[in-house]
């Protein structure tokens, strides 16, 4: 079995690697969504401990799928609970996880990001990930947290090529730095805005005077709309856009999962609060968040104030984390962030093709780089 994924992850470097230069972040090209200035990565790995791993099968031409593994911090997760929050904006999704999120407001695994008939499989590689880290001999439950969208326009979903061992490497691959975006690990096969679309993320660095916190985002895009870019309206210039002949139906289907990290201590009330203002961000980039998609977002902090330790779910321990009336600023942030992680999910992807179980080949392009920094270099002329 690992060599079968090694060879997948073999092709799919020589696939990715014809292109890849021609791809570019969105500030290489002028777009820079907001006011508040990214991290040093533009990254969620901007947030001190937070790691980030993929895994990315690729086998020309019906396979095209992979996992993305974020882990909160480096030590042990399932002692060290997360505080979180989840948010969904259309259900049509298969997330796991989500009910005991909502109730107990924390996180005690990786969260895996897959296709959306590799959930079980990526379920099982957190549970034997978990199940085998020391000091867990005697766990009996577990919360393993999965997200998904469905990469099938792109890829042979129902050969089910994902295994648990490829979720296990995307966990112990995982690391800080700079993260993989575009045509990489559960973005392998998406679709965003009828391009191609990913893994994307960013960051924002709230500066001292507003807590000097840290947020980043990281999205698997997969959704449909009419997309807009730092307020430049993309799709409706190239004419690929929802229901741009006036016909309803599942073109602007699709999913997003937005994955929100910070260092600022808040309650999983906060969080909640948090990852809902994420959705505003989804908007931003004219998503239709239609009746087939699944939009969700998950935010947790990494904090060691707020850290949900074993000390302090057995006692009355103190808990330090941010006012209600200091929100506002993480707001902001997380919007912005949001909005530029589906941007560069995006611009950082290649075209890809799918060859269908019928026989007819399906190609969906990238998004034209050149026609966008056209459009970025003609609003900047016309700025005073």
């Amino acid at each position: 079995m690992k060599a079968f994924a090694c060879a997948l992850l073999a092709a799919g470097s020589l696939a990715m690697a014809a292109d890849a230069q021609e791809r570019v972040r969105a500030r290489d090209i002028g777009l820079a969504p907001g006011i508040l200035e990214p991290g040093p990565l533009n990254a969620i790995t901007d947030v001190a401990g937070v790691r980030v791993g993929h895994v990315t099968l690729i086998e020309e031409p019906t396979v095209r799928t992979g996992v993305t593994a974020i882990l909160p911090h480096g030590g042990d997760l399932f002692a060290d609970k997360v505080p979180a929050g989840v948010v969904v904006g259309n259900g049509y999704g298969k997330m796991m996880g989500i009910s005991q999120i909502e109730e107990l407001g924390e996180i005690e695994t990786p969260i895996l990001l897959t296709n959306t008939l590799a959930v079980p499989r990526a379920a099982d590689a957190i549970l034997d990930w978990t199940l085998s880290r020391p000091g867990n001999a005697g766990i009996g439950s577990v919360n393993m947290v999965v997200g998904e969208t469905n990469d099938g326009g792109l890829n042979d979903i129902r050969a089910r090529v994902v295994t648990p061992a490829h979720g296990l490497e995307a966990i112990e691959s995982a690391s800080t730095g700079p993260v993989g975006e575009g045509a990489v690990g559960a973005g392998a096969g998406t679709i965003a805005f009828g391009w191609k679309g990913g893994i994307g993320t960013s960051s924002r660095a709230l500066p001292e005077s507003l807590g000097g916190y840290t947020l980043g985002v990281l999205v698997q895009s997969n959704f449909g709309g009419v997309l807009v870019m730092d307020g430049l309206p993309v799709g409706e210039r190239l004419g690929h856009f929802y229901l741009s002949d006036h016909v309803a139906d599942d073109r602007a289907d699709g999913s997003i999962m937005i994955v929100v990290a910070t260092d600022a201590p808040l309650s999983d009330r906060n969080l909640t609060r948090l990852a809902r203002r994420a959705l505003a961000g989804l908007a931003r980039t004219g998503a239709s968040m239609t009746n087939g998609s699944g939009d969700y977002v998950i935010a947790f902090s990494t904090a060691e104030a707020v850290r949900r330790t074993p000390e302090r779910r057995s006692a009355q321990a103190e808990v330090t984390e941010l006012a209600n009336s200091a929100m506002s600023p993480l707001f902001q942030a997380v919007i912005e962030a949001t909005e530029e992680a589906i941007l560069n999910s995006l611009l950082m992807a290649q075209t890809a093709s799918y060859r269908r179980p019928d026989g007819s080949l399906r190609t969906v392009e990238a998004l034209p780089v050149d026609r966008v920094r056209a459009m970025v270099a003609e609003r900047d002329s016309q700025s005073p």
